[in-house]
């Protein structure tokens, strides 16, 4: 047992060596360098520009939606109360959105 512990810590030192000697070899050569002036020119060039385009997009089409709230149907499949939430009033789901989130009876504040 104990020559099988000592076996795979030599293996596990002789690749860890391996991966260092890789790792310096790569920074003498320069290499990183490059890569790092690459991947900063393709953030500032593609990246940025590209969040922003879809920020834009995002942003466009949030003000041609329509705000107005859906209809209440109450079909019996949804919204089924079998035991009362642990909290505020029992009725309302932890993340309760009076304008989207109808009750069981339908939306809060509407008479219809």
């Amino acid at each position: 047992m104990a020559a099988l512990g000592r076996f795979s810590q030599l293996l596990l030192r002789s690749s860890l060596t391996q991966t260092r000697r890789q790792l310096s070899a790569a920074a003498a050569h320069g290499h990183g360098d490059q890569a790092a002036r690459l991947w900063k020119i393709l953030t500032f060039v593609v990246a940025f520009p590209g969040v922003g385009v879809c920020m834009l997009n995002m942003y466009l089409k949030e003000q041609q939606h329509s705000h107005e709230q859906p209809e209440f149907v109450p079909y019996s499949h949804l919204r089924i109360r079998s035991k009362r939430f642990p909290w505020g009033d029992g009725n309302k789901s932890l993340f309760h959105n009076a304008h989207l989130n109808a009750l069981p009876d339908g939306y809060e504040g509407h008479d219809e």
